[in-house]
């Protein structure tokens, strides 16, 4: 899961060099911290959110393959 959310964020980002993903592991399943550089943010998270919707839902189908739960977490 960290290397999709890696790949799919280094080929929206304009600075792929300062892409990082930070797992946490919970008990109901895995948490995904995505640190990206401010000027990439708005790349992101997209017009009303519509492209970090998009990458959970590839997140969330992905897990729902490995039977896991996962929550993704953008910030600077």
């Amino acid at each position: 899961m960290k290397e999709l959310i890696e790949f799919i964020a280094k080929k929206l980002t304009s600075h792929p060099e300062d892409v990082s993903v930070r797992v946490i592991d919970r008990d109901e399943g895995y948490a995904y911290e995505l640190q990206v550089h401010p000027e990439d943010m708005g790349k992101i998270i997209g017009r009303n959110g519509r492209t970090a919707k998009a990458i959970r839902s590839v997140l969330n189908s992905a897990a729902s393959k490995a039977e896991v739960r996962v929550s993704l977490h953008i910030g600077e």
